[in-house]
């Protein structure tokens, strides 16, 4: 019974956190600094869930073909390729470290 309990609870405190954006005045969110802040945090929150999900094994942290293959994806986002020249080419990257053994 305390699972339910659980999950009412925290229910009902997102359905409280979301409706108290309501209560927040126009002018502390449509700020240029508000803005520019919000797109900070979205980047890094992206950037971080790119490196925990690269990095991350049940254990501890991996070092395998996932690496190279972002490394090679940020390169070529940096030079502004077309996104399916970077799946593809991160892609060919990771298979072909895998398929010759040099990282897992």
């Amino acid at each position: 019974m305390t699972l339910w309990i659980a999950l009412v609870a925290s229910a009902l405190i997102v359905w409280a956190l979301k409706n108290a954006g309501y209560l927040v005045p126009p002018r502390f969110v449509e700020g240029a600094l508000m803005s520019r802040i919000a797109g900070l945090v979205t980047v890094a929150l992206l950037a971080s869930l790119v490196v925990s999900q690269t990095l991350q094994l049940d254990d501890g942290v991996a070092v395998d073909a996932r690496l190279p293959a972002v490394g090679v994806a940020a390169i070529l986002l940096y030079f502004r390729a077309p996104f399916l020249v970077v799946l593809l080419a991160a892609g060919a990257v990771a298979a072909g470290l895998r398929f010759f053994g040099l990282l897992g």
